[in-house]
């Protein structure tokens, strides 16, 4: 019988969340794990060690991210508006995950940080705040630009085959990711759509011109840059773009 009673209610449920709001709490429930269990980790693998960059960045945009994100799963349409509880809320669960967070290090001999948690509220109030300006579809591909632009430029490894192999996962599903974010969000002001070629155009123009614009910096930065890095991206890019440019041609010949 419980059961029973429960089962409606569970449809209900489902019924009124929207596609976006199942989808960044999935996002939600895998992000937030993860960075627990990485944040955790006894001891740092040999491979991250190569890298260098600041771990107070990751720390930054790890909470960035999981705000952005705790916000979408509760509030998928709306803006911060900093007179609604659910703000501090959010910002109270987090503060008190921070905390938690650096003290639990303590236990599997990594070493808790103020400088750590304070990262991670700069990080989540950050997010808030560009919550309280833009809404969602513009903030997802800025932040997804953002973070391309960081890890590529501040996440420099060196030649092993292990962390080639990881820069290239990163910079095709990055750029792959990307170009999908935009693509969902060139609708809202570009009057066109796939199969037309003036779309093509659109959904390649921005992902080539952040991936020229990404290039470049590292380069006049001096951390160069190689072919095979951009060759991956631009397999990202056209993958994305012509699976959506062909599906959208092969449904209007159908029809």
């Amino acid at each position: 019988m419980l059961q029973m009673s429960i089962l409606p209610f569970i449809r209900k449920i489902s019924m009124t969340i929207s596609l976006r709001q199942k989808l960044i709490t999935t996002l939600l429930l895998l992000y937030w794990p993860t960075i627990f269990i990485l944040t955790h980790i006894p001891q740092v693998p040999s491979w991250v060690s190569q890298f260098t960059f600041s771990d107070k960045i990751l720390h930054f945009f790890g909470y960035l991210i999981l705000v952005f994100l705790f916000w979408f799963a509760i509030n998928p349409n709306r803006k911060v508006s900093w007179r609604r509880a659910g703000v501090w809320w959010i910002l109270l669960v987090t503060v008190v995950y921070g905390i938690a967070d650096e003290w639990l290090q303590g236990w599997v001999m990594r070493d808790p940080d103020v400088m750590d948690f304070l990262a991670d509220l700069t990080g989540a109030f950050t997010a808030l705040i560009l919550l309280s300006i833009f809404p969602f579809w513009p903030l997802f591909v800025a932040l997804a630009a953002t973070a391309i632009f960081v890890a590529t430029n501040f996440m420099q490894t060196n030649s092993s085959g292990q962390v080639t192999v990881i820069n290239a996962l990163f910079h095709l599903s990055a750029y792959a990711f990307f170009s999908l974010l935009w693509t969902r969000y060139m609708y809202h002001f570009l009057p066109v759509r796939a199969p037309q070629y003036k779309w093509l155009i659109g959904a390649l123009v921005i992902p080539i011109g952040l991936l020229a614009g990404v290039e470049l910096f590292s380069a006049v930065a001096g951390n160069g840059f190689t072919a095979e890095n951009i060759i991956i991206s631009l397999v990202g890019i056209g993958a994305v773009v012509a699976t959506i440019f062909l599906k959208a041609l092969f449904v209007q010949r159908r029809t």
